[in-house]
């Protein structure tokens, strides 16, 4: 009845608008029914659905200027209401009522001032987050709770009954439980002191709602999955104990789920094989451990730990491809031309030995010659050479498709015992690197390939291509700096775009144009629509090669088992319906995962440049807004310069142009220019660092106190602006 009263609602010439002339419309006059219609329109009302005007009409919210949507608070107290694609509204703080960030809220619309439309919150729809990390603090009668979050400035009373033992100094998780007339809350986990070392890291992983330890429930289904594979369903595999397999992982890695066996044929053509931890085996659909690895969606990697997605006795146990040990897997056997074409498959449960658990380190100096460890690992010296042999020509033939090489710098904090930063180094890609990322991108795409021409249900990767909005933005950008994109920019293609990062390689701008061009690409996501991948030029991916860390490459390995190996085509009805829910779950758990490991990166980053505030360093100018710009240092360690502190003139932001241009000397800032700067400020709580340019004098400030390592640091007062480095994807989120 829902969808029939608002497809008469929005009839404009409809006029019997009341509640008891809509009763009669729809017969619900009898005294039951009219009552139980009552409170149908009080919940779309309630659901921001429809409004009631002044003489009691109802309408559809927009025919009255009023509109539904998420709100998005800045951390200066003022707002945006997204309400549709292309329309937002601007929310000034004396017009929240008590709307939230992230509250659902309908607005009323006020005024416009050009362009931009002016609203008001009329009431909260629905709250965004009732959750909130935060530390314990005495109140004048009772505990209050200040938050971390940046965007939440009001303090969560805390009586006495609903402590439930945190004191003064705790990092908590705090449940609201009243918004009026005060906000109130109930502490339902004490997270640790604040000077413990690191808290400051599950703070940040609390906040994002996500668990550390595993239900009871899993734990109690894990204790029966031994340690040894169950050698009854060796009969059901193919055999490849006698190939020679190996893994090529990071030295502290412990979730090995990829292996690799590779031959030249008779034919000249190459035989690939990747084989992947059969994780399916052991997680069955509908178990706990099922449940709750849909729940986590990815394992995340921070500094100083791993999140995992299933528990360590699968993930670094039974399921992990550790050498001189029997594992079930999940094998995509590829037979290979000399053009690089995949020319026959099978996707086959199997059953290995490897024979040697390879580092990337070591890989890349057997293939710089390194001796000693060729003699040590002599068995499978061939093996690395024929690799790297192959993925050179699955690199070419990868290039000459269009693939867009997002050759940007990736960053690993070093920290020590206790979590303190001690060092930000480029994370290195050698050789094997991207040896095992050629493997791959092509399992990948094969299985994706195989099921697509199948039509039958699967989850796939899909890379839709960049908005036209945002490749002109790029475009306005990189023009001055010699680039643009020829032809249309709506139906622009991934060669047009890697051609622009090949003729800026070499440059000293080409981090800048990586990044910029990353920046306006659309995230890569989880359907259930082959809709290809834009950024690999791939019409067919999907994502295979990583069950023990993703819930999709799990999900498509049960699929696998479901249709390839079990024939069972009666599960088709079932998996075209959990696949969608499944697919736009882990994608949502994916963004979250980058966020967290985005923020506790940012954080340390901060907390390791506290060390250094007076120090000098030369970077590069990254990005430039209306407020000043932020200089990349080598390491990709950012911080802002604050157009205030630009003394020697004052400075206009030229938006075309993306440059700042002083108003007397004419002197112009612009990206990829080489700046000296010195570190001034440093927030590990903001997760920013403010730099200044060396040689220009500093204004009188106010001084500020910066509580770093609960030291208190007096430096200059500045305007922060938020770090984002929301444009460091890592290989590993392809």
């Amino acid at each position: 009845m829902k969808e029939e009263i608002l497809e008469l609602l929005s009839d404009q010439t409809y006029t019997r608008r009341k509640i008891q002339e809509l009763a009669e419309h729809f017969h619900m006059t009898e005294t039951q029914d009219y009552v139980a219609f009552i409170k149908l329109i009080n919940e779309m009302e309630d659901e921001g659905l429809i409004i009631r005007s002044r003489i009691n009409d109802y309408y559809l919210i927009n025919q009255l200027q009023y509109y539904k949507g998420v709100l998005e608070l800045n951390k200066r107290g003022f707002g945006f209401v997204k309400v549709d694609e292309d329309r937002e509204f601007y929310i000034h703080d004396s017009n929240m009522k008590d709307a939230l960030h992230n509250d659902t809220v309908l607005i009323e619309k006020i005024k416009s001032h050009g362009q931009r439309e002016e609203g008001r919150v009329v009431r909260v729809l629905k709250r965004g987050k009732l959750r909130y990390v935060g530390e314990v603090k005495r109140g004048r009668k009772d505990y209050i709770v200040k938050t971390d979050d940046q965007k939440f400035d009001k303090p969560i009373i805390v009586d006495a009954a609903h402590m439930h033992g945190a004191m003064p100094g705790h990092k908590v998780v705090v449940e609201i439980k009243t918004f009026k007339p005060q906000i109130k809350g109930d502490i339902i986990k004490i997270i640790g002191h604040r000077n413990d070392p690191g808290i400051d890291i599950l703070s940040i992983v609390h906040a994002h709602d996500v668990d550390i330890e595993f239900p009871k429930e899993v734990y109690e289904q894990i204790e029966g999955i031994s340690d040894e594979i169950d050698p009854s369903d060796i009969e059901n595999r193919v055999d490849l104990r006698n190939e020679l397999i190996v893994t090529i992982d990071g030295d502290d890695a412990k979730d090995l789920d990829d292996a690799i066996s590779l031959k030249k044929l008779d034919n000249g053509h190459y035989q690939l094989g990747v084989h992947i931890a059969d994780v399916s085996y052991y997680v069955t659909e509908g178990s706990p451990l099922d449940k709750e690895a849909i729940k986590r969606g990815t394992s995340i990697y921070l500094v100083d730990r791993v999140i995992p997605m299933l528990p360590h006795k699968l993930s670094n146990g039974i399921c992990s491809l550790n050498p001189n040990t029997d594992r079930y897997t999940i094998s995509c056997i590829m037979e290979i031309d000399k053009h690089g074409e995949v020319v026959n498959h099978d996707i086959l449960p199997t059953v290995i030995h490897s024979s040697y658990r390879m580092t990337y380190n070591n890989v890349n100096k057997i293939l710089d010659g390194d001796q000693k460890l060729q003699q040590e690992y002599a068995p499978a010296v061939p093996l690395f050479f024929l690799m790297q042999e192959l993925a050179t020509l699955l690199r070419k033939v990868r290039d000459e498709r269009g693939a867009i090489d997002f050759d940007v710098d990736e960053a690993k904090v070093l920290v020590d015992q206790k979590g303190k930063p001690t060092d930000v180094v480029l994370r290195k890609r050698g050789a094997s690197d991207k040896i095992i990322e050629e493997f791959m991108l092509k399992a990948n795409e094969t299985v994706a390939q195989h099921f697509k021409w199948l039509d039958l249900p699967f989850i796939y990767r899909v890379h839709e291509q960049p908005k036209v909005k945002k490749l002109q933005q790029f475009v306005n950008i990189v023009k001055p700096l010699g680039y643009t994109i020829k032809g249309s920019l709506e139906h622009v293609y991934p060669n047009e775009l890697n051609a622009i990062i090949h003729a800026s390689k070499g440059t000293d701008e080409h981090v800048i144009v990586s990044t910029l061009l990353l920046r306006c690409m659309q995230k890569a996501r989880y359907d259930a629509q082959c809709l290809g991948h834009f950024g690999l030029a791939d019409e067919y991916y999907t994502h295979f090669t990583s069950p023990i860390r993703r819930y999709p490459d799990l999900l498509g390995h049960r699929l696998i088992r479901t249709f390839l190996f079990k024939q069972d085509y009666k599960q088709t009805a079932h998996f075209e319906e959990v696949i969608p829910e499944l697919a736009e779950q882990s994608s949502y758990r994916e963004k979250e995962a980058v966020d967290i490991e985005r923020e506790v990166t940012d954080m340390k980053m901060a907390e390791y440049m506290s060390e250094h505030i007076g120090e000098e360093f030369e970077g590069m100018i990254s990005s430039i807004t209306s407020f000043g710009f932020f200089v990349e240092l080598p390491n990709t360690i950012d911080g802002l310069v604050h157009i205030t502190d630009l003394t020697d003139d004052y400075y206009h932001y030229d938006e075309k142009r993306m440059v700042l241009v002083g108003e007397k000397t004419g002197r112009i800032f612009k990206l990829s220019d080489k700046v000296k700067v010195r570190v001034v400020a440093c927030d590990k709580k903001e997760r920013t660092i403010d730099f200044e340019v060396v040689g220009m004098e500093s204004r009188k400030k106010k001084s500020k106190i910066v509580k770093i390592n609960d030291r208190k640091v007096k430096t200059k007062r500045t305007k922060k602006g938020k770090i984002n480095r929301s444009h460091r994807k890592t290989r590993k989120h392809r």
